[in-house]
C-alpha cells in the first residue's frame, strides 16, 4: 500500500537524504607550492622565533653576528652598537597611520571582569584582611598572603631593534635581495660560519611583516666610496621577492663605511633581558678584540639600560677559509652538483680539484679502481647515474688522509683568556687549545677555558657553550659540554670541589660542519665520540693546569698558618729560653761549669744584660719573617708573580702606520715594532 503517493523504497530514500560531497578529480590532484619565504613563515621556530620574548633575542643576535662577519671580513677592528628602544601603543599606532580608538564594548576584552568576579575577588580580599587584623590582635604571626590581582591586559609589545657596525658595508644594488629574498646570501659554501640556516636578517624581516606589518631600513656604505645607500623595503612572502618602498644614494661627507639596520617587531624584553645581556657578556668572552655599547631605552628612565663591553685586544683570529670536500662526506646529491659546476673537462681533474687531498696519482688509483667503464680522460660531464653512484660507493670505502685545519679560524687561547679575564675577573684561569681533528670528514678544533672564583659567578659549574665563535644559551643540559664536565670529570682529582667553588667552563667549538640536534640548533649532540673525546680531553688540561696552580696555593697557605702559629709561640718560647741562659750564665759565673768561644760571650752578655728578653723576641721574630720571605719569594718566583699589587693595564692600540714583527705564545703576544 502506497502512503501520500509516494512510489520510492525505503534504501532509494535514504539515498537521497545522503549530503556527503563529491570530491572532484581536479580538487584531489591540485597541488600547492610554499615559497622558502612562506615555509619560514609558517615554521618560524625552526629559526629560533618561538615566541615574542625568543624572537627579540633572535633578532639581536642576527644582527650582531652579521656585523661582526661584517667588520672581521675587511679585518676590521668590530665596533658595534646595539639599541632597544621600547614603543608604546599610542606610538606603534602612529607609526602605522592608524587613529586611537577608545573601547565600546568592554565585554569583547580578555581583561573584562564581571560583576560577579569583581565581588567574588574584593570578597576574598576582604577575608584576608580580616584574618591578618585577627593574627595581629592575637600576637600571631600570620601567612605572608599576596593580594588577589585583578586580570591584566595581554598588551602587545613593540620595539624598534637597531644594530650599527663599521664593517665592509654592502653593494647598492645588492641590498633589496640580501634583505627580501630568503635563501640567498654570501655565506654559503664549505668554511666555517657563525650562521645556522643563512637566514640572518630575513628572518626578522619575515617576522616584522607578522607582527608590525612595518618594513626595515638599511643604511649601508662600503669603504672608499663618496655615497652611502638607504633602502627601506619588506619582503613579499608569498613570492620571496623584495618589495621596495625607497632605494636610494646619499652623500657620505663623515667618510663613514659599515651598515645601520633598523627593524620594528614585536617582543618580550621583560622574560629576555637577563638571556640577552647574558648573550652579550658571552660575546665579549668570545671577541675580546670587540667594543659593543648596548642599549635598552624605555618610557620610564628608571627603565633603562646602558652596557659598554670594552675591547682588551687589537688580536684578531684570521678570517676562515673556504675549502673542498673531503671525499668521505659528499652525497649523491652533492656529487652530482659537483660535476654541474665544475669548470673541469675530464674526470681526473674533476678529482684533483673538486676534493681535498686527492692528489693526482690517488686520483688515478681511484680511477682504475673504479673499473673499466672508467678512463681519466673521460668527459666528467658524461658521466651516467650508475657511474656516479660507483664514484660515490668508492668514495665510502676508500682511505683518505684527514683535512688539516687551516681552514678554521678559532678564537685562540690569547683571546680566550683575555675574554675571561675582562668578564669575569677569576681567580685562576687556564685555557687550551687542541689540534685539528675530524669527524664525518669535516675538521673541528676544541678550545676550552677553565676558571675560579669570580664576579657575577655561582657555586658549583658554570658552563659557557660556544659553537663558530656563537653564545649558545638554550637546551643546555643535553650539550656534550654539559654532559661530559659535570658527568666524565672527576673534579676531586684536580684539588677543585664541584659544588662549593665558582667554576667557570668554556668550551668553544669551531668547525665546517657544527653537529648541531634539534631544529632549533641550540645545542652540540653527545653522540659524536671524536668530538666528546676532545672536549673531555680539552676541560682535563686546564684542570691540571689549574691543580699545580691549587696546590702552590694551598702550600702558601700553610705557609702562612706556619708563620702564624710561630708567632703565637714566640713569647713563651723566649721566656723559656731566657731563663735557660740566665741559669747558665749564674753557672758560669761561678764557675761551677766553664763555657767556650761564643757560648761563654754569649752568656757574659746576658750577664751584662746586653742580651735580654725582648733582645730574643725580636731576633725570633726577624727570623720568621726572613723565613716567610723566602717562602714567598719562591712561591712568586715559580708562579711569576711579582710583589707589588696588581693592576689593570690598557695600552691604547698603535696607529696603522706602525710597522712590527709579532710573536705568538698561548697566553702572549709579543711585538717588535721596527
Amino acid at each position: 500500500m502506497e502512503v501520500g503517493g509516494s512510489s520510492e523504497s525505503p534504501s532509494e530514500t535514504k539515498k537521497s537524504k545522503s549530503k556527503t560531497p563529491r570530491k572532484t578529480k581536479d580538487a584531489a590532484q591540485t597541488l600547492k607550492q610554499k615559497s622558502p619565504a612562506e615555509f619560514f613563515a609558517d615554521n618560524k621556530n625552526i629559526a629560533g622565533f618561538d615566541n615574542p620574548g625568543k624572537c627579540l633575542y633572535t633578532t639581536v643576535r642576527e644582527l650582531v653576528e652579521n656585523a661582526l662577519d661584517s667588520a672581521e671580513s675587511i679585518a676590521e677592528l668590530p665596533i658595534i652598537e646595539i639599541t632597544i628602544e621600547e614603543i608604546g601603543k599610542n606610538q606603534y599606532n602612529s607609526m602605522i597611520g592608524l587613529a586611537d580608538h577608545g573601547r565600546v564594548d568592554e565585554a569583547l576584552y580578555d581583561d573584562f571582569e564581571t560583576v560577579k568576579a569583581r565581588e567574588k575577588r574584593l570578597a576574598k580580599e576582604a577575608r584576608i584582611q580580616e584574618n591578618q587584623a585577627k593574627s595581629a590582635a592575637l600576637g600571631k604571626k600570620g601567612k605572608a598572603t599576596t593580594a588577589v590581582k585583578p586580570i591584566k591586559s595581554r598588551e602587545t609589545s613593540y620595539y624598534r631593534v637597531s644594530c650599527k657596525d663599521n664593517g665592509r658595508g654592502m653593494p647598492h644594488d645588492d641590498i633589496p635581495n640580501m634583505f627580501g629574498r630568503v635563501l640567498s646570501g654570501t655565506k654559503y659554501g664549505l668554511k666555517q660560519t657563525r650562521g645556522k640556516y643563512g637566514l640572518g636578517a630575513k628572518m626578522a624581516l619575515i617576522w616584522s611583516k607578522m607582527s608590525t606589518g612595518l618594513p626595515i631600513e638599511i643604511f649601508s656604505s662600503m669603504k672608499g666610496q663618496s655615497h652611502s645607500s638607504f633602502c627601506r623595503l619588506d619582503i613579499d612572502i608569498n613570492k620571496n621577492i623584495p618589495h621596495i618602498h625607497v632605494h636610494e644614494k646619499r652623500k657620505n661627507e663623515e667618510g663613514w663605511h659599515g651598515a645601520e639596520i633598523q627593524i620594528v617587531i614585536e617582543g618580550n624584553w621583560t622574560t629576555y633581558r637577563s638571556k640577552i645581556l647574558h648573550y652579550m657578556r658571552q660575546m665579549a668572552v668570545i671577541t675580546p678584540y670587540s667594543q659593543f655599547l648596548f642599549k635598552f631605552l624605555s618610557g620610564s628612565p628608571d627603565k633603562n639600560v646602558t652596557v659598554r663591553f670594552a675591547r682588551r685586544t687589537d688580536i684578531m683570529p684570521p678570517a676562515p677559509l673556504e675549502t673542498k670536500y673531503h671525499p668521505s662526506a659528499v652525497d649523491l646529491l652533492l656529487i652530482k652538483r659537483l660535476i654541474t659546476e665544475t669548470s673541469k673537462q675530464n674526470l681526473l681533474q674533476f678529482l684533483q680539484h673538486e676534493f681535498v687531498n686527492v692528489g693526482k696519482s690517488h686520483a688515478e688509483r681511484l680511477i682504475g679502481e673504479m673499473g673499466t667503464d672508467f678512463s681519466p680522460k673521460m668527459a666528467v660531464k658524461s658521466l651516467t647515474s650508475q657511474q656516479i653512484v660507483r664514484i660515490h660507493q668508492l668514495f665510502r670505502q676508500a682511505k683518505f688522509d684527514d683535512p688539516s685545519g687551516d681552514c678554521l679560524s678559532p678564537a685562540g687561547e690569547y683571546n680566550l683568556r683575555l675574554g675571561i679575564i675582562k668578564e669575569l675577573h677569576p681567580d685562576m684561569v687556564a685555557t687550551y687549545s687542541g689540534s685539528a681533528q675530524v669527524f664525518e670528514g669535516h675538521p673541528f678544533i676544541v678550545e676550552a677555558g677553565l676558571s675560579l672564583g669570580g664576579k657575577d659567578v655561582k657555586q658549583g659549574l658554570n658552563i659557557f657553550r660556544f659553537a663558530n665563535r656563537i653564545p649558545l644559551l638554550f637546551e643546555q643540559g643535553a650539550d656534550v659540554v654539559t654532559r661530559t664536565a659535570a658527568k666524565r670529570i672527576n673534579w676531586n682529582n684536580y684539588k677543585i670541589n664541584q659544588t662549593q667553588d665558582k667554576i667557570g667552563v668554556f668550551v668553544s667549538i669551531v668547525s665546517t660542519k657544527i653537529p648541531f640536534k634539534g631544529t632549533g640548533k641550540e645545542y652540540i649532540g653527545d653522540d659524536i665520540s671524536e668530538i666528546a673525546s676532545a672536549v673531555k680531553t680539552a676541560i682535563q688540561q686546564c684542570c691540571s693546569q689549574l691543580k699545580s696552580k691549587i696546590v702552590k696555593r694551598i702550600q702558601a697557605r700553610e705557609q702562612q698558618e706556619r708563620k702564624r702559629s710561630l708567632n703565637k709561640y714566640i713569647p713563651n718560647a723566649t721566656t723559656a729560653i731566657y731563663d735557660i741562659l740566665k741559669e747558665m750564665s749564674r753557672a758560669h759565673a761561678s764557675k761551677k761549669r766553664r763555657y767556650d768561644g761564643k757560648d761563654a760571650e754569649l752568656l757574659k752578655q746576658v750577664s751584662a744584660q746586653l742580651v735580654t728578653q725582648e733582645t730574643l723576641r725580636e731576633k725570633l721574630a726577624q727570623h720568621v719573617e726572613q723565613v716567610d720571605y723566602e717562602m714567598a719569594m719562591e712561591y712568586a718566583t715559580q708562579t711569576g708573580v711579582n710583589e707589588e699589587p696588581r693592576e689593570e693595564i690598557y695600552i691604547p692600540p698603535l696607529e696603522a702606520e706602525c710597522s712590527f714583527t709579532e710573536f705568538h705564545s698561548p697566553i702572549f703576544v709579543f711585538r717588535l715594532f721596527n
